[in-house]
This record gives C-alpha cells, structure tokens and sequence, in this order.
C-alpha cells in the first residue's frame, strides 16, 4: 500500500515510518518540522525510499499534493503534551483539530477512505475506579485545597471513601481534563464524522504513555519519561510530582509502531461508515515513581526527588485495558517495562 503519514518525522511517526518501510510499504511522510519538536528545522534521517514532504497539515493544497496516489493515512501530526498555559489553547486547536479538519476533507476529495488516527488515553481524564459500597464511579476534578494538602487520591464522588483503581476500556466516556485532551477527543468525533460523510474507515489508536528512542529532550512538551530522562542527562535527580504514586501504562513506541501496522492491515476490511478505538498499552502497571526509580538506576544518576508539586490539569491514575487491541487485531506489546526502561535509559534524546 502507498500511506501517507502525517507527523511523519515525529517520535512516534517516525518510528512508524521505519516500520511500514520495513514491512516494504510505499511511504510518504509529510511534517511541518514545528520548532517547538525540531528546533533545528531538520527531519531525521528516514529509510531509503521514504518519501519526505515538508509541509503543514493546515494548509489544503499541501494536503492535496501529499495524497496523491495514497490508499491510506496514518495520522499521527499532533501538538502533545500539557503546554505551559492556556496561552497554548489556540496553538492545540489549530494544530490538532484545524489540521484533522483539513486533511479528512482533503481524503474526501482525493477518495482515500481508509484511516488510522493517533488518539491518546487523555481522552478518559481520570481512569477507571471502583468504590467498596457504589461500585465504578467517575470522580470529580481534584480540588487544589486537596492536592495542597496532600490529598491526592481522588475519593468517591457519593460516599468519600477511598477508590480502588482499574484498568479503563474504550467503552469509558470521554472526560478530557485539559486543552490538549479536548483537542485529543475532538480529533476522533471529527474523524468519526468524516467516516460516515465520506463511507470511509477509522480506527483510533489511543496510545497511554510511550516511550523509547528519539523522545525530544528539555521541552514542556514531551511525556513524563522523556523530563526524567533530561534531567538524568544533565546530572540533575528526576523531579516527581505528588507522591510519585500515579499509576501509568508506558508503552514502548516500537510497540506504537505496531499497533499502527495491525491496524492499517485490518482498516481496509471495516464497513465503511464506521470507526472504532482500541487501547494501546503494554498491560503493566507502574507508577510515576518507579519509572523515575528504574531510570536512574539504569543510567546511574542521582535518585529521584519526590516534591510533593502537582499539576491541576493531571490525573491521579489512568491505565489501559488493550484486551480489544490483541482480541480483534492480534497485536501484543513485546517489549517488557523492565528492559525497555533500561534501554531507554542510555539511549539517544532528539535535541
């Protein structure tokens, strides 16, 4: 097949690109090379035969020459992360949604009707809970007087016990708790709506934490494991957050990559019209604080510092449950937390 990738020369996206090139895909890789992820204005080196075009999924035209000839897209252009404030809201809406608007009305004029879209567990805000006396309950927004004090398990919205956290499956509803994951959930109905306009295909990958190699360095911007792994490179000790007692899934981006080949194989045989979202996660669950433990470790550093700080757009727990992921599509994560952390922890960051 002949795919589009957008963000092609991202973390993910590029790590997505090798792996359909190795699988001897026709690739075309289109990125605008945003100085917030490549301050050099230059893409990383992609396989041979991997066509590169530099260019923003905003801009139509550039959309159109992109999809010529191409019998999917893998959609990965994105501006992640928390960002700095909600100064940042314009930048997220016009990059993520702005962009997924262009580029599926530039599939509808083209004819490509088969899609694989980049979504992100944010979309859930806090993960699955249960109560002892009410069973699953979704908790409110935490509250600062709470988090100031250190109360930073969020309790049972009707009784104030204390909650048991679980894994969160993709029939949970949409709760995005920051700007980035409005933008994250917008992104899917937008692409859900193009799907039944268009009698196209989409599936959604929600990716949970990833991590791996060529994660950009010393940004606002990148996950969790990529701070701490800045800091371990300046000699400085991981700053966790909290209590360092946030449950995660970190999943490796060789694992992301390919979730995204199963899914661009399986897109093509879903009934037109529809679009369906699976989890992709590793299915271990750790916490802020042992990623922060392992890394040091491994790389030598100083040990972490818990602070006690916190976010107010942060949620306490969110973990994946990818059962769907391996049932429909067959794939698996390989790379276990233990030796993918240890790898990370010496590997190469993108400046």
């Amino acid at each position: 097949m002949r795919i589009l990738v957008t963000g092609g020369a991202g973390f993910i996206g590029s790590t997505v690109v090798r792996a359909l090139a190795a699988a001897d895909h026709e690739v075309v890789a289109l990125d605008a090379l945003l100085p917030a992820v490549h301050p050099s204005g230059a893409a990383p080196e992609l396989p041979d035969g991997v066509e590169f075009r530099h260019g923003d999924v905003r801009d139509a035209a550039t959309v159109a020459g992109a999809l010529a000839g191409v019998d999917a897209v893998c959609h990965q252009a994105a501006m992640v992360g928390h960002g700095l404030d909600l100064a940042d809201a314009p930048a997220y809406v016009g990059c993520n949604d702005l962009g997924t608007a262009v580029l599926l009305a530039g599939m509808a004029r083209a004819g490509v009707r088969q899609l694989v879209l980049a979504g992100s567990m944010v979309v859930y805000g806090e993960g699955g809970y249960a109560c002892p006396e009410h069973g699953r309950v979704a908790p409110g927004p935490r509250l600062p007087a709470d988090l100031d004090a250190g109360r930073f398990e969020p309790p049972c919205p009707v009784c104030g016990a204390a909650l048991r956290p679980e894994a969160v499956t993709e029939e949970a509803p949409g709760d995005p708790r920051s700007v980035y994951a409005a933008t994250k959930l917008a992104q899917e109905h937008l692409a859900a709506a193009w799907a039944r306009a268009a009698g196209g295909s989409v599936l959604a990958l929600r990716y949970h934490n990833v991590y791996g190699p060529g994660m950009p360095r010393d940004t606002p911007y990148a996950g969790v494991a990529s701070l701490f792994r800045s800091a371990l490179a300046r000699g400085e000790a991981p700053q966790v957050y909290e209590d360092g007692g946030q449950r995660r899934d970190f999943v490796h981006v060789e694992d992301v990559a390919a979730a995204n080949l199963a899914a661009l194989a399986a897109v093509g045989g879903r009934p037109p019209g529809g679009a369906r979202a699976y989890n992709v996660g590793s299915g271990e669950v750790h916490t802020i604080g042992e990623l922060a433990g392992a890394l040091a470790e491994a790389h030598g550093g100083p040990a972490p510092v818990v602070t006690g700080r916190y976010r107010l757009g942060d949620v306490r727990h969110i973990t994946a449950d990818s059962s769907r992921l391996r049932a429909e599509l067959g794939w698996r994560a390989r790379v276990p937390f233990a030796s993918g952390m240890t790898a990370f922890a010496t590997a190469p960051l993108r400046a």
